[in-house]
Parts: structure tokens; C-alpha cells; sequence
């Protein structure tokens, strides 16, 4: 908080707007430069834990009556395609999930599951083709490809 004294010159309006705009600048400058340089790095660098060898497993489930409405990665959501919703895993991710013996490539474009113990929401086209509809959910390992 400012206190004015008596007699003390105060700043015009337009010096204090004109050295908001100035902090502002600078620290978009600094915002940008930040992202230039996590773009220049692949996201295997940018998320190091994120390994080709590394793989999970876990239950997984399936999700398919939100067809045409957005995903986290603003891509439409078609319940057809090979893709999966994950925690933190980044988008385009491409994961081999596995379940009762068959396999699927899926590429992560989604955030969830929101519900405990789960590790993947699938779409339903990539649930089928691992056999995972019949019963909703199941146990499946996931390697990053």
C-alpha cells in the first residue's frame, strides 16, 4: 500500500501504467523463452521418467457415449479410434496395452480416469479390440512405445 505524504510528488497515471506494461512484457519474454527452449527438447526429454521400457499395469476401463465432444488435448473424442485417457502421461503417447492376451497401440489424447485403482480410461474401439467390453474393466499392462 502506498501512503502519500505531503508535499511528495506522486506518479502519473501513465508512468505507473507504462511500467505495468513494461513488467509484463518482460515477464512474457521470460515465459516464451522457457517454452522455446522445453520445445526444442523432446517430450522423452521434458518428462524423463517417461522411458521407451517403461510400463504399468493396473485395471483399466472404457469410456465411448462422449463421442464429438472435446478431450483434454482438444481433439473430438471417437469412441472408434485407438486412444486413451491417462493421469499424467503426455499427449500423443503412444501405449501397447495389453489384456488377456491381445494387444492394441493407443495413443493418449485424455486425462483420467477419475476414479481410484484405475490406471487407463480406453476408448470403446480400443476396448473391443483387446476384449475388455464385456465386462467394463479389467487388468491390462501398458508399455510406452
Amino acid at each position: 500500500m502506498l501512503i502519500a505524504l505531503k508535499g511528495a510528488p506522486r506518479p502519473s497515471v501513465t508512468t505507473r501504467n507504462g511500467s505495468m506494461a513494461l513488467l509484463a512484457v518482460g515477464l512474457l519474454a521470460v515465459t516464451a523463452s522457457a517454452s522455446e527452449a522445453a520445445g526444442r527438447k523432446g517430450w522423452r526429454e521434458a518428462n524423463a521418467s517417461v522411458g521407451s521400457s517403461h510400463s504399468f499395469s493396473g485395471k483399466a476401463s472404457y469410456y465411448g457415449n462422449e463421442s464429438g465432444s472435446r478431450t483434454a488435448s482438444g481433439q473430438r473424442f471417437n469412441q472408434e479410434a485407438m486412444t486413451a485417457a491417462h493421469r499424467t502421461l503426455p499427449f500423443g503417447t503412444k501405449l501397447k496395452v495389453t489384456h488377456s492376451g491381445r494387444s492394441v497401440v493407443v495413443t493418449i489424447n485424455d486425462r483420467g480416469p477419475f476414479i481410484r485403482g484405475r490406471v487407463l480410461d480406453l476408448s470403446k474401439g480400443a476396448a473391443r479390440a483387446i476384449g475388455l467390453t464385456g465386462r467394463g474393466v479389467g487388468m491390462v499392462v501398458a508399455e510406452v512405445q
